[in-house]
């Protein structure tokens, strides 16, 4: 059985229907989602209702959980001063956000689980319990067990991080899917994972960035010269840069 894991589309039109299109051609038995469907991108209300219309299953990420629990956000943001000024301009893109996306797409989005479960691979947008912290990809093998072991499966999936890895351990497999929008790990292309048994791989699918950030410097969306420079440079950047 062939299974896409696409995650972290974040609004971004362009780089989904690329994935879409790549999906074709992979032809996977089942596709699921990671979350973080809607927040930062021009297109929140159009890619809910994408997911939505396909019928992926999948789990709450958590730009998505912070649209009708602000307060998760602020939990978060607390526990990291140093990241207030970044944390305190995502908090503004919330109110616009929700306004776009309407009452009957954030109830969908709330009612999405926070863990799918197959007998090849379980998923979670970040960590077990917790949508908000996951490792990264240079985490130990330690980090990577005492994180996932409780979903007791033989392969944990995961996005948020917007850096995608495979990594085998006697006995579990780890792999993070990257990220259809904002990749962080220097490569702008789109981002997906394959499971096929026991082979594991990381799509990379290219589309139109630069289009799609023109497209979100017009969107009115607050703070999106911000969030065309990650798009752009393939990699986290900071507002003051």
């Amino acid at each position: 059985m062939r299974i896409a894991v696409v995650s972290d589309i974040h609004g971004n039109r362009r780089a989904f229907q690329a994935v879409l299109a790549d999906l074709r051609q992979i032809a996977p038995d089942l596709v699921v989602h990671g979350g973080d469907l809607a927040a930062g991108g021009a297109h929140p209300a159009e890619i809910i209702d994408q997911v939505h219309s396909l019928g992926w299953p999948g789990v709450c990420g958590n730009t998505d959980e912070m649209l009708w629990a602000p307060e998760r956000l602020s939990e978060f943001a607390a526990a990291q001063p140093k990241l207030a000024n970044i944390f305190a301009m995502v908090r503004e893109t919330i109110a616009p956000t929700v306004a776009s996306i309407g009452e009957a797409r954030l109830r969908w989005l709330q009612n999405l689980p926070a863990l799918y479960s197959h007998e090849a691979f379980t998923l979670v947008h970040a960590s077990p319990g917790d949508l908000w912290r996951a490792p990264m990809p240079n985490a130990s093998d330690q980090e990577l067990r005492n994180t996932y072991n409780s979903l007791d499966a033989p392969l944990a999936v995961y996005g948020h991080i917007h850096c995608p890895f495979i990594r085998r351990l006697p006995g579990m497999a780890f792999a993070n899917t990257g990220s259809v929008s904002q990749s962080y790990d220097g490569d702008t292309r789109a981002s997906y994972l394959v499971i096929d048994g026991e082979h594991l791989t990381i799509r990379r699918v290219e589309y139109d960035v630069q289009s799609e950030a023109e497209e979100l410097l017009c969107s009115g969306l607050l703070h999106a010269g911000w969030m065309a420079r990650i798009l752009l440079a393939g990699k986290y950047c900071s507002p003051d840069e």
